[in-house]
C-alpha cells in the first residue's frame, strides 16, 4: 500500500505540474489572440496611412502637371492671339488701300491721276501686309505634355507586403553562462543580405520552460545588434534561469522572434541577518557598517527580543549547487532565533546556509575601514565568539589600524600572509570537496585556502570595525576559479600541498 501511495503521489504530482503547464499555455494563447487583434488593427491603420499618403502624392502630381498644361496653353493662345491681331490689322489696311486704289484708277484727268497714283503707290509700298509672317509662330502640338503611367500602374499592381526577415535560430551549443555574463549566439536559417540588425531580448525567471504570462518580469531589450553573437555582462543572477530570444530586422520592419531558450544561471543568493547582528553594526540589505553609537538607546528596545532564547537559527539550507530559494518562511525562521552578537564580536551572518555544492561571493571594504574579516562559520558561533577564533569558523582578516596586515584565521590560530592588501575579497566554498578559498577579487590571485571536511551547514560571516563592508551575492563561481579547481582535482589526493600558497589543513587526516 505504501508503494502504491508513493506511485499515486508521483502521478498526481506529475499531473498537477502538467495542469499548471496547460493553464500557463492557455494564458499564452489568450495573450497571443489579444496580440493578434491589436497588431492587426495597427497594420490596418498603417495600410490606410500608406495609401492615403500615396493618394496624396498622386493628387499633388496631378495638380502640378495640370498647372503645367494650363500654363503652356495660356502662353500659346496668347502668342497666337497676338499674331491674329497683327494679321487682322494688316488685312484691314490692305482692304482700305485696295478701295482707294480702285477709285484712283477711275480718274480721267491725267495730271490729277498722276498725282494720286504717286501717293497711293507710296502707301501700298509701306502697307503692313507686305511685312507680316503668314505662318503661325506657335505650334498647336501639345503631345509633349501627354503622360503614360503604364509602368507605374504595373508597379502599383505589383505592390506586396514588405518582405519579413526569417526567424533566427539560437545556437544553444554556442551559448555560454560564465563570470556573471551570458553570451548568446544565433544564426539565420538561410542567408539574407537584407537583414540590417538584430534585437536581443532577455528576462530573468524562476521557471525552466515556457514563460509564465502572469507574474513575469518584462523583457529587457538590446537593440541594433550587428553581429550574430552578444554578451550580456555585469549581470546579477538573482533568479534561477534567464530566457532569451532574438528577432531579425531589415531597414523597414522586424521579423518574428526566435523560439525562446532558457539558460540556467546558478548563483548563491543570500542576505544579511540583521536580527542577530551586533548592535554596533548598521545592516541595510547587503551592506554592513560599524556604528559606535548603535548600541546606545537600542539596548533597551531590542535587548529583550532574544532574551533567553539560547537557540541557534533555523535557516534555509542549500543542498544543491543551484541558487538557494530564500522564501519568506525561511527568512522569518532565521530572524530572532539566536542571540545577538555582543562584546567585541562585531559580527553579522548570512541568512542562508550552505549544505552542498560550489558557491562564490565577494565583500568590498570602504577605503577607511580599519579592521574586517570575511569567512564562514557553523551555526554554533557564540554571541561573544569572533570569526576564526573557534574551531567552527574560518576567515581572512585585514587590519588597517596602525599597520596593515593580512592573515588567515581558524581555531584561534592566525597565519600572517605576505601579500598585498586588497579591499575586495572573493570567497569560494566547495562544501562537498571540503575546500574554502579566499581570493583577491580585483586580480583573482589566491590569498589562502583551507582544506577540511565540513560536517555542518555553513553560513557566510562578516566582522567589521570602524568602516563598512558591501557584500556582493548572486555571483557565479568565476571561470578562473573553476580552472584552478580542475588543476587541483588533477593532483594526487594524497598530496597535502594542493595550492600555490600555504594551506591550513583543518583535519590532518583529510590532507
Amino acid at each position: 500500500m505504501g508503494e502504491q501511495r508513493e506511485d499515486l503521489q508521483r502521478i498526481v504530482s506529475t499531473l498537477a505540474n502538467k495542469k499548471d503547464e496547460i493553464v500557463n499555455f492557455i494564458d499564452i494563447l489568450k495573450q497571443t489572440i489579444r496580440n493578434v487583434q491589436v497588431n492587426s488593427s495597427n497594420v490596418f491603420r498603417e495600410l490606410d496611412k500608406e495609401f492615403d499618403a500615396l493618394h496624396s502624392v498622386l493628387d499633388e502630381m496631378k495638380e502640378s502637371m495640370a498647372n503645367t498644361i494650363q500654363q503652356e496653353r495660356t502662353e500659346k493662345i496668347q502668342a497666337l492671339n497676338n499674331q491674329l491681331g497683327q494679321c487682322s490689322s494688316a488685312l484691314e489696311s490692305s482692304e482700305e488701300l485696295l478701295e482707294c486704289a480702285t477709285t484712283i484708277l477711275n480718274i480721267k484727268n491725267p495730271m490729277e491721276f498722276s498725282k494720286a497714283a504717286r501717293q497711293i503707290k507710296d502707301r501700298i509700298t509701306a502697307c503692313p501686309a507686305f511685312r507680316i509672317c503668314l505662318k503661325p509662330t506657335i505650334s498647336d502640338n501639345m503631345s509633349h505634355l501627354m503622360v503614360d503611367f503604364t509602368l507605374e500602374r504595373h508597379v502599383l499592381q505589383a505592390l506586396k507586403f514588405l518582405p519579413v526577415p526569417k526567424v533566427p535560430e539560437i545556437n544553444t551549443a554556442a551559448c555560454l553562462v560564465a563570470d556573471n555574463c551570458v553570451t548568446v549566439a544565433w544564426k539565420m536559417p538561410e542567408e539574407d543580405s537584407r537583414v540590417d540588425h538584430f534585437v536581443l531580448e532577455y528576462k530573468k525567471t524562476d521557471y525552466d520552460g515556457l514563460a509564465r504570462v502572469k507574474d513575469e518580469q518584462p523583457w529587457e531589450v538590446i537593440d541594433y545588434v550587428k553581429d550574430y553573437v552578444y554578451t550580456l555582462s555585469g549581470l546579477k543572477f538573482d533568479k534561477k534561469y534567464m530566457t532569451v530570444r532574438v528577432q531579425a530586422c531589415n531597414k523597414a520592419l522586424a521579423g518574428d522572434y526566435s523560439d525562446p531558450v532558457t539558460l540556467e544561471t546558478k548563483a548563491f543568493v543570500f542576505g544579511l541577518d540583521d536580527t542577530s547582528s551586533h548592535l554596533n553594526l548598521k545592516v541595510e540589505e547587503n551592506y554592513v557598517e560599524w556604528d559606535p553609537t548603535g548600541g546606545k538607546g537600542q539596548e533597551k528596545a531590542k535587548g529583550k527580543e532574544n532574551k533567553g532564547s539560547g537557540q541557534y537559527p533555523v535557516l534555509k539550507s542549500n543542498k544543491s549547487g543551484a541558487s538557494p530559494k530564500r522564501t519568506s518562511a525561511s527568512r522569518s525562521a532565521a530572524k530572532g532565533c539566536r542571540d545577538r552578537f555582543t562584546g567585541e564580536s562585531y559580527t553579522v551572518l548570512g541568512d542562508t546556509a550552505i549544505e552542498s555544492g560550489e558557491h562564490y561571493w565577494e565583500a568590498t571594504a570602504q577605503k577607511d575601514c580599519k579592521s574586517y574579516s570575511v569567512g564562514v562559520t557553523y551555526r554554533n558561533l557564540g554571541k561573544f565568539d569572533q570569526l576564526g577564533k573557534t574551531n567552527s569558523s574560518w576567515c581572512i582578516h585585514i587590519n588597517n589600524w596602525l599597520q596593515s596586515t593580512l592573515s588567515a584565521k581558524h581555531n584561534n590560530k592566525s597565519k600572517t600572509l605576505d601579500l598585498p592588501i586588497t579591499d575586495r575579497i572573493g570567497v569560494y566554498c566547495n562544501f562537498d570537496g571540503g575546500q574554502l578559498m579566499f581570493y583577491n577579487a580585483n586580480s583573482m590571485e589566491l590569498l589562502y585556502a583551507f582544506k577540511t571536511k565540513f560536517t555542518q551547514p555553513l553560513l557566510p560571516g562578516f566582522m567589521v570595525w570602524c568602516g563598512g563592508l558591501s557584500v556582493s551575492t548572486c555571483l557565479q563561481v568565476p571561470s578562473v576559479v573553476k580552472a584552478f579547481q580542475k588543476s587541483v582535482n588533477g593532483l594526487n589526493s594524497s598530496t597535502c600541498s594542493l595550492y600555490s600558497v600555504p594551506v591550513m589543513p583543518i583535519e590532518s587526516s583529510h590532507c
